[in-house]
């Protein structure tokens, strides 16, 4: 029996690089998926392309109204929700602190925590009618130490710890999970295309190689942690944080030909 049979899952950003992998992902083990964003026509291609256990319904996380409705239409289409992945988020072009503008701090902490906070808020009563079920936040490992030229975004991710740590507090005894991903580098086009307002990419001065996994990260590596995380198997595992980047908090490694 599939793992996410008769359940059904929101994932915001669903259209996006890891979003989509995990949307494919659900869909395959058998849940109803909602794929919610601000891409209408992406989030309608994939949801056309997986048939009548997708729907597409757009989704702006910063505001409480839209994740109200977005609640209300998953409701009514499938009767329940199970699972919340908020998996959508932006970075901000790199910049010093002192050459951060205060446009970009508030653009970067509305999106990536009041979004989040917001899908807490907007989901739980959801998940407590529906029995339980568990949410799981898309953090980074920027969230788990300083980066340079990053402030907002770092920010962002240190807070979302916080935010599903409490969460996980409030409402484990509605049986709600709710845990953190913590992923790398992952070869997206969040990655690949440089951010509003940066001159490249990231990949342009990221190298994987010195770390114990000398690759970028795929979206499917991610989805594959996900997936043991809202399924039964994780049934003892609350306010978490999984930390899935090659080694790269890690540091360098040995070389082979050092071993």
């Amino acid at each position: 029996m599939p793992r996410f049979e008769n359940q059904t899952v929101l994932v915001t950003g669903g259209a996006g690089g890891q979003g989509a992998s995990h949307v494919r992902a659900f869909h395959a083990e058998g849940a109803n998926v909602v794929i919610g964003g601000i891409d209408a026509r992406r989030g309608a291609a994939l949801a056309d392309e997986l048939g009548p256990r997708a729907r597409f319904v757009r989704l702006d996380v910063t505001d409480e109204s839209s994740w109200s409705a977005a609640v209300r239409a998953t409701e009514s289409v499938f009767g329940a929700l199970n699972v919340l992945v908020n998996n959508a988020g932006v970075q901000n072009p790199p910049a010093t602190i002192e050459n951060t503008d205060q446009a970009t701090w508030a653009r970067i902490l509305e999106t990536n925590l009041t979004g989040t906070f917001l899908d807490i808020k907007a989901a739980a009563p959801a998940l407590r009618r529906a029995q339980g079920g568990a949410i799981v936040n898309i953090a980074s490992t920027m969230g788990l130490g300083g980066t340079a030229h990053y402030a907002p975004y770092v920010a962002s991710k240190w807070a979302v710890r916080g935010l599903t740590q409490t969460a996980a507090l409030e409402l484990g005894r509605d049986r709600i999970r709710v845990n953190t991903i913590h992923p790398g580098v992952i070869a997206t086009p969040f990655i690949h295309e440089p951010a509003a307002g940066a001159a490249a990419p990231i990949a342009d001065f990221y190298s994987p190689e010195p770390f114990a996994i000398p690759r970028l990260g795929e979206p499917a590596d991610v989805t594959r942690l996900l997936l043991f995380l809202t399924s039964a198997e994780a049934s003892f595992v609350t306010g978490a944080e999984y930390v899935i980047d090659g080694g790269l908090l890690l540091g360098p490694a040995l070389q082979a030909d050092a071993a």
